[in-house]
């Protein structure tokens, strides 16, 4: 803070007052760092959010936001990337959460797996910059923070561990990571369209297109599986899938 006399002098002098932020804000005291820490976060997830474009996030900005000179921003991130991969992983973090909590609503393992793809495709329409950074930013550039490795490593395993139960149960047929793996195709695929081309002509209900979404990929999996293990010599022809399911779908509705 400048003292008085300071003033005093400049304004003796004609010399001009120095400019203060709004959001000056005295430094850190000791052991407050984890605090500015998340402090960052926030405001750099606000003009992330704000902007949809990584390209203005600045750490000077941040800094502007937060109320805290550049300096400070560095002292806890060494430059923008690392910035960025903090604040998406900050976001990210919340996706274990929604899934389990969306698969544990449903006491049936089967439609508990319905739900997880749904809090999933969901979770990354509400957060298309932070999604498309992590899933569909292209592959890291050499000594740059790997993220993305960690996001997606995170997918698959909530995925995964909603399939087991159903393996468990028989519905579903296979190792539980392969089908994770198809199922997260399934649902990335969906999500990254809509972010992709948001021009498409999407339905006017964005939750039964996903809820959809997510019933073709529980579905599709347990069909799947069923058929690859008890191959055929030929594949069933269009004819015979139509009577089938026909038959499947008349057992189920009648259950």
């Amino acid at each position: 803070m400048r003292s008085t006399s300071t003033g005093q002098s400049r304004a003796a002098s004609g010399g001009p007052e120095p400019v203060r932020s709004a959001r000056s804000r005295p430094r850190s005291r000791p052991g407050e760092g984890a605090l500015l820490r998340e402090e960052i976060l926030a405001a750099a997830e606000a003009l992330l959010d704000e902007s949809g474009d990584e390209a203005s996030l600045t750490l000077r900005a941040v800094a502007a936001r937060t109320g805290v000179s550049t300096p400070a921003v560095y002292r806890h991130f060494a430059d923008k990337s690392a910035l960025i991969a903090a604040v998406c992983m900050r976001v990210w973090e919340a996706l274990g959460r929604d899934v389990r909590e969306a698969i544990a609503s449903d006491d049936d393992p089967f439609q508990g797996l319905r739900h997880g793809a749904l809090a999933f495709m969901r979770f990354g329409l509400e957060h298309p910059v932070q999604y498309r950074l992590l899933m569909m930013g292209g592959p890291p550039r050499p000594g740059e923070p790997h993220p993305e490795r960690e996001a997606a490593t995170a997918c698959l395993r909530y995925v995964a561990e909603a399939i087991e139960p159903c393996v468990a149960a028989g519905l579903l047929r296979g190792d539980p990571q392969q089908i994770a793996l198809r199922a997260l195709a399934a649902v990335h695929g969906c999500v990254a369209l809509v972010i992709a081309h948001p021009y498409f002509p999407w339905p006017e209900n964005p939750d039964e297109f996903l809820d959809q979404a997510a019933r073709l990929t529980g579905l599709g999996s347990a069909a799947l599986g069923w058929l690859m293990s008890e191959p055929r010599q030929e594949p069933p022809s269009t004819e015979a899938f139509a009577s089938a399911f026909r038959t499947f779908t008349t057992e189920l509705r009648g259950s």
